[in-house]
């Protein structure tokens, strides 16, 4: 029988911000999201006191002056490397692993020679905390979704102390079904659990139990695979390989809106030097390069206008100097005077793995590698991103996220390494 473990990090993003600022501890913490709008993650006593998720900075500032909320600024950097420890630990553990996401691992630990699950789990959840400070939670089930719900029983249980088995404890699937509203079942989102709820399916444990015809009549054979996982049947398998992205992409909000076309061009080349970037890492190229830029959606009083075009390469590439080359020609084609423009983004389209697509007899051949890009991304990982550039970016760069209150990048960045000054 195969059995799944689910362990998450709780409010992994708060949680990376206390972890070399200990007096954080107790205190309430939000993080936002890019330009520092909303609330994207709470500690657990920013929850309590009724900050809600995605709530606006500016519709929460009384509580957060109230209760000396500390407020964070998004720092991926370092969520990202903490995140990367997190599983390097996980996969020491049981080598047979999916990363789910940034906070969220699933292991198989059908075949662990453990005496014990339960205690093994929470020994990892132990260790987890030991080497990266991190806490977490673990579910276990003979599915992933019943894992999934496990550890959303086992964050909230005090008496559970961070682990759910249901796998060891069949008798419990039943209650724990009955105590998890639709709305939190994996893989069923807002329209459909209003759509279900419409039809008395108010649990887990209605949709387990419901017609296989009207489901897969209603919500597909996803919505189907959902409730046979329920029932314990395992419809969706470990994941350990990731499967190769088909786009990838690079898009922000400006800090402030944007007039001028070369602060635009600006941030679209350093957008595009990051989706490179990105292509080279999973050693991919794109046959596609799409740019769009847009106003502010939100603000009614202004003129409204998105922009966007494309352009296909002869040959897939991952080239930074191919790549701004066709991201400036496709400004200058899309590009119209008299807005003021607040996002935009280059995205990179139909990836193939580096020499799976060989040029035709009729093409011309193909732009060796000289070695550049390899070289930029040696010096960019040792010395930290944006380190060596092509120089296309201008200095006064207006388009930056505004980061008022962005932590220091601990694990990432020399002059940000935390200090240890003895008495």
């Amino acid at each position: 029988m195969v059995t799944f473990a689910l362990v998450d990090c709780n409010n992994f993003y708060a949680s990376c911000e206390r972890l070399f600022r200990p007096h954080l501890k107790t205190r309430p913490v939000v993080v936002l999201s890019n330009n520092d709008g909303c609330v994207i993650a709470r500690s657990q006593e920013a929850k309590s006191i009724g900050i809600a998720m995605g709530a606006p900075l500016f519709k929460i500032r009384n509580l957060v002056e109230e209760h000396g909320v500390e407020v964070c600024s998004s720092n991926y950097a370092l969520y990202g490397d903490i995140s990367e420890r997190v599983m390097t630990t996980l996969g020491s553990n049981a080598p047979n692993h999916e990363v789910y996401s940034i906070d969220e691992c699933f292991l198989d630990v059908d075949n662990l020679a453990v005496p014990n699950l339960t205690e093994w789990c929470k020994n990892l959840r132990h260790s987890t905390y030991q080497w990266t400070g991190i806490p977490v939670s673990i579910g276990v089930g003979p599915t992933k979704t019943l894992a999934k719900l496990a550890n959303r029983l086992a964050k909230k249980s005090i008496k559970a102390a961070g682990v759910i088995d249901l796998s060891n404890h069949p008798a419990w699937i039943e209650p724990a079904l009955r105590k998890t509203p639709i709305g939190d079942v994996w893989g069923v989102g807002r329209r459909w659990s209003q759509m279900l709820e419409e039809r008395g399916i108010m649990t887990a444990h209605d949709f387990a139990h419901g017609e296989d015809g009207w489901i897969r009549k209603k919500m597909g054979v996803v919505g189907l695979r959902t409730v046979h996982e329920l029932r314990g049947y395992v419809c969706h398998a470990l994941e350990d390989q990731p499967q190769p992205k088909q786009t990838t992409c690079c898009t922000r909000s400006f800090g402030e809106t944007v007039t001028e076309k070369a602060q635009v061009h600006d941030a679209l080349m350093s957008f595009a030097e990051r989706a490179a970037e990105k292509v080279r890492a999973a050693d991919q190229v794109a046959g596609v390069v799409q740019v769009f830029i847009r106003t502010d959606p939100f603000n009614l009083s202004a003129a409204q206008k998105s922009l966007s075009g494309s352009v296909t390469f002869d040959h897939p590439t991952s080239d930074t100097r191919a790549i701004t080359g066709a991201v400036t020609s496709i400004l200058d084609r899309i590009w119209r005077d008299g807005f003021a423009w607040k996002k935009a983004g280059v995205m990179m389209l139909d990836l193939t793995a580096t020499g799976a697509a060989p040029p035709s007899l009729f093409d011309a051949v193909a732009p060796k590698n000289d070695g550049l890009m390899n070289a930029m991304d040696a010096l960019n990982q040792r010395y930290g991103r944006g380190s060596i550039r092509l120089g296309l970016a201008g200095k006064d760069q207006e388009w930056r996220m505004r980061r008022e209150n962005l932590s220091p990048s601990y694990t990432t960045k020399w002059a940000d390494l935390a200090k240890v000054v003895m008495g």
